[in-house]
Parts: structure tokens; C-alpha cells; sequence
């Protein structure tokens, strides 16, 4: 009987039949070694049948979570420990089901008494309670192990091998005897990070086979642990004229007894790289479809076979290096560190293949109903994308829980040699308020620039079946990556591409009269003139535009080449790899524990700059204060990037700087500079609360060097401008400006009244709300010649 006869199990424990009962020697360790932590703690008891160990557990002083999947044995439970009170019994499938009636914040014991061998997906299991452990928390094991068991019921007992396999990826296992049962306690869950190893040399010339790759109903991927101590995927040689799908299908049946036709078997990918010398083609094989039941008919090849979670692959240990390369096709980036391999990707049709837990599809509704709940998707078509478009199948490598994250947080995917993030998956509702500002119609055509893939699923799903997005993105890594998810789990109406999306899109996918919408899905410096050559008249361009070194997404719609500013979100992505990237130019301070940067214009001069920095700080309060959770932080920082000349920002590098500055490590502020010397912009903490919305802060200008107090008057000047001009006259907290983008070659005179920022492709207006009395020409102004001026 396996874990899995759920009628059987039915049926034992409707028949008044139970298991060992909970022995002295067990109830001696359990008191010995998980004793209850101080103040109380909780426990989770896996497969609790009759609850025998629950409620001991409970009597102890834990708190107890008692699951079990079988009705009969939860009820027997609540019978015959009716009187104990601080026990759940909760219905649940800890294989199969959502485990959200768990304990959201763990749990400082977990249990597992003569469960264990019983379990399909072992190594799974036990990798998904190890992280439902509290810091300092154990997971026991209670089994029988064959030696102490007979012969005709050896199948519910594990020997050393098994053992062996059940602590790895745990800092400290002792095992410990339970009167004839083994009495495990593992602690520290740390899982082996992966690597790709290979057998023992061949004996022949040349090799060529087939893997399978084989998903399940959740979308966990099917691996064998073979008696050579490695992972695998069920695969082996071609047999006579056999085609590769047959030989994946065959060697399926023959090593985990699952069947599929050849008519759901597709060769996505053949590599080729070599073993021991020896030449080695593999055919990679998707198999979308399958029956059967999980087996393990060549037990001298195999210990068992288990489906594993993609997001857990990079730390299962041994993988056999073809097996490693073929996931790897399939799911792009899941195994980190693979040897190299030529690699031949076949461009067929072949279904997405379905498949998630039902635990995705429970966070998939949390996490857009927290965006919807925020105002980020009012409209249902971004709604129901955020809610039907699988987001974990375009992060695979992230857990359930990181990949829905509702809140502020990203999904990196790729970093660079450096540790910085250059692809990753937005967070969801900054990705709702993109779509959202595109106000894109059914059937719409739709230009996305950084792929990645689910952005781009979420914007063909919002414009309906007739809607189609053209997805650009340079990194050729991505891009693989984009069309292999595409392919799993995509609606087919995006298409990827790798260019250089600053160029825009090739010709021939650019539509008749222009895309309808573009969204940019990483920091600019400029806007690229094919982005707006390529908008159809009064489409939108949505994209993540840097100002002084502020980044806003802006959505701006085009009126023939002038495109107008309509919407501002506050944001930040990863930096711009392409032609039009355009890093800072930065000056170390202190011996690099501040630094100058100039993001718009060149770097000024800083002769005697370090010496004033040892000097005296000169302070001069504006009076202005904010709270927080509205933008009018950001707010003043974008105006003083577009207003005063000589703008900068000053950062902190190291913690001394902090000291010198009040700037905090990893921060900066808004600058100016003068001839040896320099003021800048921090904020205050005037007043604390314990609710965050009453807490304040008050604007405060710092300065060095002789010219310090009037640039920090200059300052100040600034702050009281865009405190009676912006804030005072905005007719909610977004007080943003009337922005206009004008080709770089339009004349002074042809521009609006404003603020100009210059790029290289496009000239910048600003016109904040309350300034036109400020601001009589077309030309640039600050607010220091207004100042100067007296006006």
C-alpha cells in the first residue's frame, strides 16, 4: 500500500485498525530532544492517523496542526481525543493539496511517525517542511528500517541508503533508536546546491539518445534517483530505426511505467556535447501528455521516481549532466552553473502544456486582489490578466510564495558578473499600472521592449484573442529563456525577438499605421526616436524614463512627433543594456566613501571639495515637512532635478560617510555645487508614531565649504517654491508637472514655456503646476535666477 491508496487507508482506519502505538522510548526522546520552546511552541504532525501522537504533543504544551488526508482516521482522532483543546485536525494531502490551512508562521516542530516510507515524492516533501520550519526548529522522523523489519514488510521500511538520502540537505541529523525504530531529528535545513556530474566513462565511439522531460498536474518535472547516486530524467539509447520521441516514450514505460503516445512526444532541442572524449547527442523530449501510475519497474537502475518542484532544482544535489542540460532547455536558468553545450533548439508547434498546484492559483488571486484593492487595475480586462496569467511559470525558479508577492517586491532572474539584477519579473502591481496607462482596445497591437515574457503574456491577455504583442529584448540568454515559457505556458499571440530594442522592432512585425501601444520594461536615459516613429498617431508609450537620476513611468501619447506626458508612476527597473544606455558620470569623495553623480550634463569641477567636506556642516531648515505614503518625496526631487542648474546627487558609499553627511549607507540626495563647496537636501524625522501615516519628517538643507550657507539658501528657496507652487496648488497628492518630449533638433522658441532638460534624441518641458509666473520664456530657468532675481 502506498501513500496515495487513499481508499485503502479509508478503509483501514473505517475498520478500527491503527498502527504501532506511540512508545515510552519515544515519548523519552521526544521529551529529550524537541522539548517545548520557552513560552510555548507549535507543532505540525504529518499523517497524524488516529492522532495518538498529536495529542501527546499537545499534552506537552505544543500548540498542534494534526493532518491526515484519510476522513476515517481524523474522525477516530476527534473521538478519541475529544477533550484536548489545543489540537487542529485538519483534512489534507500533504502531496497533493494547497497547504494554505497550515500555520503561516511555521512551526517549531514538525512530525512524521511511520509516514515517511510511504510517501511518493520523498525528497520533495521533506524539502517543503524544512522550510516551514522556525529558526531553531527540527523535523522528526519515526520509521521502521529494514533490518528490524520482516522480510513480507520490508516495503514500509527504509534501509541505510534511504537514510542517507532523508538527511542530506540538513546541517545536523541524529539518529537515534526508538525501541527497533529509527528516531531521526534533523535540523537546519540547508539543501545541496546542484551540480552536473557524469557516469563512468563509455566504451564506445559515439553516443545518441533520448531524454523525457514529463511534468505532472502540478507542473513539478519527473526525476529517477538512480543507484549511481544521481538524479535523472528517464531517457536512455536509440534502438535500431527508432526515432528519438519513440525512444523517450519507450524508455518512459520501461523506467517509471507511465505511458504516452508518440503523438504527445516533441524533440524541442538536440545537444551535443561530449563524455569522456566521446561525442554525445541528446534529444530533449517534451512529453505533454501521459497515463498511468508511478512505478519503478528496474529497481537495479533506479531507487524510486519523484516529481519535483523547478523552483527546488538548484539545490537537489548530484543531476547527470545531460538530464541537467535538457531541464535546462525546457526551463532556462532553474540549474545555475552548467557545463557548456552546443545547443540546437527546433522550432515546432507543440501545445503549452498545462499544469500548477492548487496553491498558485489560491496566491494568483491574493496577489491581484491586493493590486485591485490598491487602485492599480480598475479596469477588468488588466484584472482578469492578473488573475488568469500563471506568473510562477515565468519565474520557475522562485518559490510559490516569492513569485505572487503582491507587495513592492521583483523577481530577479538574471544578474550580471557584478551581482546587479539585469532581467527580472516587475512587481505585479507596478506591472498593472503600466498595462493600465496604455488604455490599449481589444485586438490591440502592442511593442514591449525587455522581455521576460510574463509582462508581455499580460498585455496580450488584457487586449483579447485578436491582440498581439511583439516582444524585443538584446540579451540572447532572455530571450531563449522568453520563448521557452512562451511555449509552456504562453497564449501564442507574443512573439520574441533578440535585437536591440532601442531600435525598435524589425520591419516586417511593425503593423500598418504603427503599434498601438509600446511599453518599455527597463530604465531609460532617453527615448529611443523609433519608439515614436513607430506609435500609430495618439497610441501611448509607456516607459521608465530617468530625470536628474529619478526615474518615473511615464506614459506619454503622441501627437505627431511631440509626445505628451499623461501619466507618472514612481519606479525603478533594471538599467538599459542596449546603444542608448548612458551610465552616470560619478566623482569619488573620501576615498570613495561619497561620490558625486551626474546623471544629465557633465561633471563639474571639485577642487577643494574634500577638504570642506572635514569641515563645518551648515544646516538651515525649511519648515517644509510631508508624512509618510504620499509621493511628495518623490515630487520634490523631480522638481529639483528639472529646475536647478548644476544638479547632482550625493551619495553615501560607506557607513562613515553617514556621520559626515546624515545621508544613510546605499542613499543619496539632491545637489548642488559651488567653487569648493556644496549643499544638498535631506529630510528629518520630526515626529514618530506607532501609526506609519502620522509619522513626519521636515525638509533640511546641509552644507560645506564657504559658499555653503547660500547654496543652502538656494535650496531652501527651492523647497519653499515647490512647497506654495506644487504642493499647495496640486489637486491631490500627485503633484506632478505638464511634461512635453520634442525631437532633439526643435529651436528654443519652438518649445513651450518651461523647465528644459536636454537628451541627446529628445528635449524635455517641464511646466510644474503654479510656476507660469516664474517662468515667462521658453528657455531654462531655475529657481536660483528666480531667487536672484527677486522674483
Amino acid at each position: 500500500m502506498t501513500y496515495t491508496d487513499r481508499d485503502a487507508w479509508e478503509q483501514r482506519y473505517g475498520e478500527g485498525k491503527g498502527w504501532r502505538r506511540l512508545g515510552e522510548r519515544e515519548r523519552h526522546l521526544l521529551a529529550e530532544h524537541v522539548p517545548v520552546p520557552q513560552g510555548g511552541g507549535r507543532a505540525l504532525d504529518v499523517g497524524c492517523g488516529t492522532g495518538e501522537l498529536a495529542a501527546h504533543l499537545a499534552g506537552a504544551g505544543y500548540r498542534v496542526d494534526a493532518v491526515d488526508f484519510a476522513d476515517s482516521a481524523l474522525a477516530r482522532a476527534r473521538q478519541e481525543h475529544a477533550g484536548i483543546e489545543d489540537v487542529r485536525w485538519l483534512h489534507l494531502d500533504i502531496e497533493r493539496d494547497d497547504p494554505a490551512l497550515l500555520h503561516a508562521e511555521g512551526y517549531d516542530l514538525i512530525t512524521m511517525r511511520l509516514v515517511y516510507p510511504f510517501l511518493t515524492d520523498r525528497g520533495r516533501i521533506v524539502r517543503g517542511l524544512g522550510e516551514l520550519l522556525r529558526e531553531g526548529g527540527a523535523l522528526v522522523v519515526i520509521t521502521p528500517i529494514v533490518e528490524n523489519t520482516p522480510a513480507e514488510r520490508r516495503g514500509i521500511a527504509l534501509d541505510g541508503d534511504e537514510l542517507t538520502l532523508l538527511g542530506e540537505g540538513w546541517e545536523t541529523v541524529e539518529r537515534l533508536d526508538a525501541d527497533g525504530l529509527a528516531f531521526l531529528v534533523l535540523r537546519g535545513p540547508c539543501p545541496r546546491r546542484t551540480r552536473a556530474i557524469e557516469k563512468r566513462p563509455t566504451t564506445g565511439h559515439a553516443l545518441t539518445g533520448a531524454l523525457a522531460v514529463v511534468t505532472d498536474h502540478a507542473g513539478r518535472v519527473l526525476l529517477g534517483r538512480s543507484t549511481r547516486g544521481m538524479l535523472e530524467l528517464p531517457g536512455g539509447k536509440t534502438t535500431g530505426p527508432e526515432g528519438f520521441a519513440a525512444a523517450a516514450v519507450r524508455e518512459l514505460a520501461e523506467e517509471t511505467g507511465l505511458v504516452a503516445d508518440v503523438s504527445d512526444a516533441f524533440v524541442v532541442t538536440m545537444l551535443v556535447d561530449d563524455s569522456h572524449g566521446v561525442p554525445r547527442l541528446t534529444a530533449v523530449v517534451r512529453i505533454t501528455a501521459w497515463t498511468g501510475t508511478l512505478a519503478n519497474p528496474e529497481p537495479d537502475k533506479f531507487n524510486r521516481w519523484e516529481f519535483h518542484d523547478l523552483h527546488a532544482l538548484a539545490h537537489v544535489g548530484d543531476v547527470f549532466t545531460p538530464a541537467a542540460l535538457a531541464i535546462d532547455s525546457v526551463w532556462p536558468g532553474v540549474i545555475p552553473d552548467l557545463p557548456p553545450v552546443v545547443s540546437y533548439p527546433l522550432a515546432g508547434e507543440r501545445p503549452p502544456v498545462p499544469g500548477e498546484p492548487d496553491e498558485a492559483a489560491r496566491l494568483r488571486q491574493a496577489m491581484a486582489q491586493m493590486v485591485i484593492d490598491s487602485g492599480w487595475a480598475p479596469s477588468e480586462p488588466v484584472r482578469d490578466a492578473l488573475r488568469t496569467v500563471p506568473r510562477h511559470r515565468f519565474a520557475p525558479e522562485a518559490t510559490l510564495t516569492d513569485a505572487y508577492d503582491g507587495s513592492d517586491r521583483s523577481v530577479i532572474t538574471r544578474r550580471d558578473d557584478t551581482g546587479s539584477a539585469i532581467s527580472s519579473v516587475s512587481a505585479a502591481w507596478l506591472q498593472a499600472d503600466m498595462l493600465e496607462s496604455l488604455r490599449l482596445r481589444p485586438g490591440a497591437i502592442v511593442f514591449e521592449a525587455g522581455s521576460g515574457g510574463y509582462n508581455a503574456e499580460l498585455i496580450a491577455h488584457a487586449t483579447g484573442p485578436d491582440g498581439r504583442v511583439v516582444s524585443v529584448d538584446i540579451d540572447p540568454w532572455v530571450v531563449r529563456r522568453t520563448r521557452a515559457f512562451l511555449t509552456e505556458a504562453g497564449s501564442g499571440r507574443v512573439t520574441a525577438v533578440e535585437a536591440d530594442a532601442a531600435l525598435g522592432a524589425p520591419g516586417p512585425l511593425v503593423p500598418r499605421g504603427g503599434f498601438d501601444g509600446s511599453m518599455i520594461t527597463y530604465n531609460c536615459w532617453d527615448i529611443s526616436p523609433a519608439w515614436q516613429r513607430q506609435l500609430a498617431e495618439g497610441g501611448r508609450l509607456v516607459m521608465p524614463l530617468e530625470m536628474g537620476g529619478y526615474t518615473r513611468a511615464i506614459s506619454f501619447e503622441r501627437r505627431g512627433e511631440v509626445l505628451h506626458a499623461r501619466d507618472f508612476t514612481y519606479c525603478g527597473f533594471v538599467r538599459d543594456q542596449g546603444q542608448q544606455a548612458r551610465p552616470a558620470q560619478v566623482v569619488p569623495l573620501l576615498d570613495g566613501a561619497l561620490a558625486l553623480r551626474f546623471d544629465d550634463g557633465s561633471a563639474a569641477g571639485t577642487d577643494g571639495l574634500e577638504e570642506a567636506l572635514r569641515g563645518r556642516r551648515h544646516e538651515v531648515a525649511t519648515g517644509v515637512t510631508m508624512r509618510a505614503g504620499n509621493s511628495y518625496f518623490g515630487s520634490l526631487q523631480l522638481f529639483a532635478a528639472t529646475t536647478l542648474s548644476g544638479f547632482c546627487r550625493l551619495a553615501a558609499h560607506q557607513e562613515s560617510a553617514e556621520a559626515v553627511t546624515g545621508i544613510a549607507k546605499d542613499r543619496d540626495a539632491p545637489a548642488i555645487l559651488g567653487e569648493a563647496s556644496l549643499a544638498y537636501l535631506i529630510h528629518v524625522q520630526t515626529k514618530n508614531s506607532e501609526r506609519r501615516e502620522d509619522t513626519e519628517w521636515e525638509w533640511v538643507a546641509y552644507a560645506f565649504g564657504e559658499q555653503g550657507p547660500a547654496l543652502a539658501e538656494r535650496l531652501v528657496a527651492t523647497v519653499l517654491a515647490w512647497d506654495r507652487h506644487i504642493r499647495a496648488e496640486a489637486n491631490d497628492e500627485h503633484a506632478d508637472p505638464v511634461l512635453t518630449a520634442h525631437p532633439a533638433g526643435t529651436p528654443d522658441d519652438e518649445l513651450p514655456a518651461g523647465d528644459v532638460l536636454d537628451k541627446v534624441h529628445y528635449r524635455l518641458v517641464f511646466r510644474w503646476p503654479g510656476r507660469d509666473a516664474v517662468l515667462p520664456g521658453p528657455v531654462e530657468r531655475s529657481v536660483a535666477d528666480a531667487v536672484t532675481e527677486g522674483v
